[in-house]
């Protein structure tokens, strides 16, 4: 499984981004997809999940209310829309697969995409 992360770019605060997980190598139906986020000097945050089977979806306390993760199953991509950005959002974001269930945690996942980067700055 080869993962691409892509859609990073500045926005104001208060803008919104859409970030891409192009999946390749397969069908990923029996697979959980995570976002994660990795500021310098923290460790690597997660921030949203999905089954992509099922499609049944867990969303970090943190983004609740403001991130949604979704999937195209049709073109093997998902998605992490990013909205009513803030400062604090800034980081590099990855996007992540293992086979089977969701996991919170990062060491659970063995794909990784290369991370795109997010500004958010006025």
């Amino acid at each position: 499984v080869q993962l691409q992360a892509s859609g990073g770019g500045l926005v104001q605060p208060g803008g919104s981004l859409r970030l891409s997980c192009a999946a390749s190598g397969g069908s990923l139906d029996a697979f959980a997809i995570g976002w994660y986020r990795q500021v310098p000097g923290k460790e690597r945050e997660g921030l949203s999940w999905i089954n992509v089977g099922e499609g049944d979806t867990v969303i970090a306390d943190s983004v609740k209310g403001r991130f949604t993760i979704s999937r195209d199953r049709a073109k093997n991509t998902f998605y992490l829309q990013m909205n009513s950005l803030k400062h604090e959002d800034t980081g590099v974001y990855y996007c992540a697969a293992r086979p089977g269930a969701i996991a919170i945690e990062a060491m659970w996942y063995a794909f990784w995409g290369q991370g795109t980067l997010v500004t958010v700055s006025s």
